[in-house]
C-alpha cells in the first residue's frame, strides 16, 4: 500500500484514474504568477498615458500653487496636454484596428499555407503599394493600384476565390505576388494573359475546371513564378510550358496517366512534386522509365493513390519525403532504394505488402531512413532487416501475431513504435528491452491478456487500450528484469480491458515516480 498511499484517486463516470502528482516548485510557482501579471500592449500603453497624465496635472497643480503661471498660461498647458493625450489615444485605437486588419488578413489565407513572406505582404495594406514610375508609368501605376471588383488585394496578394468566376479577372495588379483563384469555374487561361506578372511568385488554381488544350503556353513567360497549385482539374497530363523557377507544382486529383522525361526538362530545380489520386499506375512506362530523372533536386514526391504495383524505379536519389499510401504495391523489387541514401520519410501504408514480398535488401543503403510508415498491409510478422537510423516505425493495422524476443534487436535509434490493431496475443519477456530510446508504444487493440513485461526505462507512454488484460503483477512497470527498479512513465492507457479492481494488486504501480496517470475503464 505504499506506492498507493501516495496517490490521489478520482473516481469518474468513465472508470477509475490513479494519479500521482508532486508538488510545484518554487520556480513554478513563480512563472504561474508572472503569467498571472502579463499585460498586454494595448494595457501597458494606456497605463503610460495615465501616468504621464497624472505627471502633468501634479506639475500644473504645484505650479499654480506657486503662482508661477497666469490663469491664461495654465488654460494653455492644460489644453496641450489634452491635445497630447486625444493623439496618443488616436494612436493607440489606429494600433488596435490594424492588428484586427492583420488578424483577418492572416485568417484569410491561413488555409492554403501562405508563407510568412506572403503576410507580411497582406498587412502592408495601408503602406504605399507602387513605387514611383518613370516614363509612361501612368498606365502601369493604374494597374498596380487597381483591383477588380471579383477580388481583395491586400498589399501584393490578390484573393479572388470562391468567387465562382470562369476566366481570370481582367485587372489584377500588374506586381502581385501571390495571385488566389481557387474553387471557381475558371475552363481557360488565355495565351500571354499571365505573362505580365514578372512578379508573381505563387499561383493558385485549384478545383477549377482546367483542361490540357485550355492552358497551353499559359505559364512559360512567367519569370518568377515559384509554387503552382493545378490540383483539381481536369489535367491528363503535365503542362509542357513549366517555367525554370518552378519550386513546388500540385498536380493531385487530376486524369494523369502518363508523362515523359521531357515534361521535366524545363524545371531542373523543382523541389515538391505531388500528384496523389491521379492514375499513373496505368502507365507502364512510368514504371520502367526514370521519367524523373531530370529532376535532380528533388526533395519531396507524393504518388499516394495512383494504382502503383510496384515501387517505382530510378527515382531522384535527392528525394528526401516519398510517399506511396494507398496505392497496390505487393513487394519491393530487389533494389528499389539502392543509393537512396538521403531518404529519410517513406510512406508504404495501405497497401498490399506482405512479409515475402518485403525482399531483403529493399532498404539496404536508406541509411538515413528516420520514419517508416507500414500501417494497413498485410505484414504477419515484424520485418526483419529495417534500417537502424529508424526513429519512428508503424505497424498498425496488420495482422502480427505475436513479438519475438530480438525482433527489434538493431534499431538502436527507435523512438515511436506503432503497433496497434494488429492480433497480437503474446509478446515475449524483454522483446522491447533492446530499445534503449523508446519513448511511445502503442499496442492498443490487440488480444493481450497481460502487461509486457521488462519494458525499456526511456518509455515515457504505454497505451494498451482494449485488450483483454485481466490483471497488473507488481513488477509490470519495473525496467528491465530488475524488481524494484523505476520505470519512466508518465502516462499508462489501461482503458477497455478485464481488469478486476478488486483483485488488483496494490504494488503493481510501485515502479512508476515522478507524474503519473493510469487510466482504467
Amino acid at each position: 500500500m505504499k506506492v498507493l498511499s501516495l496517490m490521489l484517486i478520482f473516481l469518474t463516470v468513465s472508470g477509475y484514474s490513479y494519479v500521482l502528482q508532486p508538488r510545484l516548485t518554487v520556480a513554478q510557482v513563480a512563472e504561474l504568477d508572472r503569467d498571472q501579471s502579463d499585460m498586454t500592449s494595448e494595457q501597458l500603453g494606456d497605463v503610460s498615458i495615465s501616468v504621464e497624465e497624472e505627471e502633468k496635472a501634479a506639475e500644473l497643480t504645484e505650479e499654480g500653487k506657486t503662482g508661477g503661471l497666469t490663469p491664461e498660461t495654465n488654460s494653455e498647458r492644460r489644453m496641450a496636454a489634452d491635445d497630447e493625450t486625444s493623439q496618443k489615444s488616436d494612436q493607440m485605437d489606429q494600433l488596435k484596428q490594424e492588428k484586427v486588419e492583420e488578424e483577418s488578413e492572416s485568417r484569410l489565407v491561413a488555409g492554403i499555407g501562405l508563407h510568412k513572406e506572403a503576410r507580411r505582404e497582406m498587412i502592408t495594406v495601408n503602406q504605399q503599394n507602387v513605387e514611383e514610375k518613370g516614363g509612361n508609368g501612368g498606365i502601369e501605376a493604374h494597374m498596380d493600384n487597381y483591383c477588380p471588383p471579383e477580388c481583395a488585394c491586400y498589399g501584393r496578394v490578390v484573393q479572388c476565390s470562391d468567387k465562382g468566376v470562369d476566366k481570370v479577372p481582367y485587372g489584377i495588379p500588374y506586381n502581385s505576388r501571390y495571385i488566389l483563384l481557387m474553387n471557381n469555374h475558371i475552363n481557360v487561361i488565355q495565351l500571354d494573359l499571365l505573362n505580365e506578372y514578372v512578379s508573381m511568385e505563387f499561383l493558385v488554381l485549384s478545383n477549377n475546371r482546367l483542361k490540357d488544350e485550355t492552358i497551353e503556353g499559359a505559364f512559360e513567360g512567367i519569370p518568377a513564378l515559384k509554387r503552382l497549385y493545378l490540383n483539381k482539374n481536369l489535367l491528363i497530363s503535365v503542362p509542357a510550358d513549366l517555367p525554370m523557377s518552378l519550386e513546388e507544382l500540385r498536380l493531385d486529383n487530376n486524369h494523369l496517366s502518363v508523362m515523359s522525361e521531357a515534361a521535366w526538362a524545363r524545371c531542373p530545380g523543382l523541389l515538391i512534386l505531388s500528384l496523389s489520386n491521379n492514375s499513373l499506375g496505368n502507365g507502364s512506362a512510368f514504371l520502367r522509365n526514370a521519367v524523373l530523372s531530370p529532376l535532380s533536386s528533388l526533395r519531396t514526391l507524393n504518388l499516394d493513390h495512383n494504382q502503383l504495383t510496384s515501387v517505382p524505379l530510378d527515382l531522384p536519389l535527392s528525394i528526401k519525403q516519398l510517399y506511396l499510401k494507398g496505392n497496390l504495391i505487393e513487394q519491393f523489387r530487389g533494389g528499389a532504394f539502392n543509393g537512396r541514401s538521403e531518404l529519410m520519410v517513406l510512406d508504404l501504408s495501405s497497401n498490399r505488402l506482405t512479409n515475402k514480398g518485403l525482399l531483403k535488401d529493399s532498404l539496404l543503403n536508406a541509411t538515413h531512413l528516420e520514419s517508416l510508415n507500414l500501417e494497413g498491409n498485410r505484414l504477419k510478422q515484424v520485418p526483419q532487416h529495417l534500417p537502424s537510423s529508424l526513429k519512428t516505425l508503424n505497424l498498425e493495422g496488420n495482422l502480427i501475431c505475436s513479438i519475438k524476443k530480438m525482433v527489434f534487436g538493431t534499431l538502436k535509434n527507435l523512438e515511436h513504435l506503432g503497433l496497434a490493431r494488429n492480433k497480437i496475443f503474446k509478446v515475449a519477456p524483454g522483446a522491447f528491452k533492446t530499445l534503449p530510446v523508446l519513448h511511445q508504444l502503442d499496442l492498443c487493440h490487440n488480444t493481450l491478456r497481460q502487461v509486457p513485461r521488462q519494458i525499456p526505462k526511456a518509455l515515457h507512454s504505454l497505451a494498451l487500450t482494449h485488450n483483454k488484460i485481466q490483471t497488473v503483477p507488481r513488477d509490470a512497470f519495473c525496467w528491465g528484469n530488475q524488481s524494484y527498479s523505476l520505470s519512466g512513465l508518465v502516462r499508462v492507457q489501461l482503458e477497455h480491458n478485464l481488469i478486476d479492481m478488486g483483485k488488483l494488486d496494490a504494488q503493481a504501480f510501485r515502479c512508476l515516480r515522478g507524474f503519473q496517470v493510469v487510466h482504467f475503464y
